[in-house]
């Protein structure tokens, strides 16, 4: 127990599957008990042709059931049938978990969950390829000549601040609703952040190394290609692992632009519905695709630049 709280401790592969997994557990504990709490109880109508004329004053009215509501709480499950109502237990703040389950039964056969959401992936995907495509050779190119360093690194690292769901306006303005304008507001969403960061990697290229090929009379593309590579590269993977978890957000924002399928446009019928339920599984689609994702990444790292993780095994 006492390595599980000692400083930058270890823990053993067991030791972290079972407490993420009494993770899990507190955290849908905590999130029963609170949609609980946030929730409310209220008499609804059912389906009951059946009843008298003089019982049918509240299924019949809507404004009478309203302004009756808290009355009509105090009684009974029996007295209320008499009257074609019911209690149901309300989750308007916060949905429990079981009705977030429930609610992936109707985005899978009414909203076709699996086809919008490889649609997402999809241009999540596209986007990155040619974010990629730009930033490494334009990053090599500011990081690497004084001249357009001293031209434009500064103002590329302005365009960080800039408020991406400002600008989508504007690229529905050059490229339309299609998936080209898509796929190009996550690409600029990316790059604006990704450039800077292929200039800080060049940066931190240990001196030794360009002494060493320096030494054995490396040209200016023999050194860019034997050194700069391959240590820029290797370092950014962990970067563009970071910035897909980002691209998430840029995506679905620009899915809610127009309805054409994509998690955006689910998240923006669950909104238009008043469906916290199904945005809150929907969020959980994103948070699962999100978890593959960086595990592809994560294998795809450690097979072209597995010498990084034997040097942080060798120092520990």
């Amino acid at each position: 127990m006492n390595d599980l709280l000692k400083l930058r401790g270890s823990l053993s592969s067991q030791q972290s599957i079972i407490l993420t997994i009494i993770g899990v557990i507190i955290l849908l504990g905590l999130w029963s008990l609170l949609a609980h709490v946030k929730s409310e109880v209220r008499v609804t109508q059912i389906d009951r042709e059946n009843l008298k004329i003089e019982d049918r004053m509240y299924y019949d009215n809507d404004s009478i059931l309203f302004d009756n509501e808290i009355a009509l709480t105090q009684k009974t499950d029996t007295e209320l049938l008499k009257y074609g109502l019911k209690k149901k237990r309300v989750y308007a703040v916060l949905p429990s978990p079981l009705s977030v389950l429930k609610s992936f039964k109707e985005l899978h056969t009414q909203d076709f969950l699996i086809i919008n959401s490889l649609q997402s992936v999809k241009l999540n995907l596209l986007g990155y390829v040619v974010a990629i495509g730009i930033s490494i050779p334009l990053g090599f190119v500011l990081g690497l000549i004084p001249l357009f360093r001293g031209l434009f690194s500064r103002i590329f690292d302005s365009f960080r601040f800039i408020p991406l769901t400002a600008v989508t306006g504007i690229f529905v303005v050059w490229f339309g609703l299609g998936n080209e304008m898509k796929v190009s507001f996550l690409a600029f969403g990316i790059i604006v952040y990704l450039v800077p960061v292929v200039v800080q990697r060049i940066d931190e290229v240990k001196d030794v190394y360009l002494k060493t090929v320096f030494t054995l009379g490396a040209t200016d593309w023999q050194t860019i290609k034997s050194v700069y590579f391959p240590a820029v590269i290797s370092k950014l993977s962990d970067d563009i692992r970071v910035l897909t978890a980002i691209s998430w957000t840029y995506i679905t924002i620009a899915e809610m632009l127009n309805r054409s399928g994509g998690i955006g446009e689910l998240i923006w019928i669950a909104r238009r519905q008043s469906r916290i339920d199904k945005a809150f599984a929907v969020l959980i689609v994103i948070v699962l695709i999100g978890i593959v994702q960086d595990r592809i990444f994560l294998w795809m790292d450690r097979t072209f630049f597995s010498y990084k993780y034997m040097e942080r095994s060798t120092h520990k």
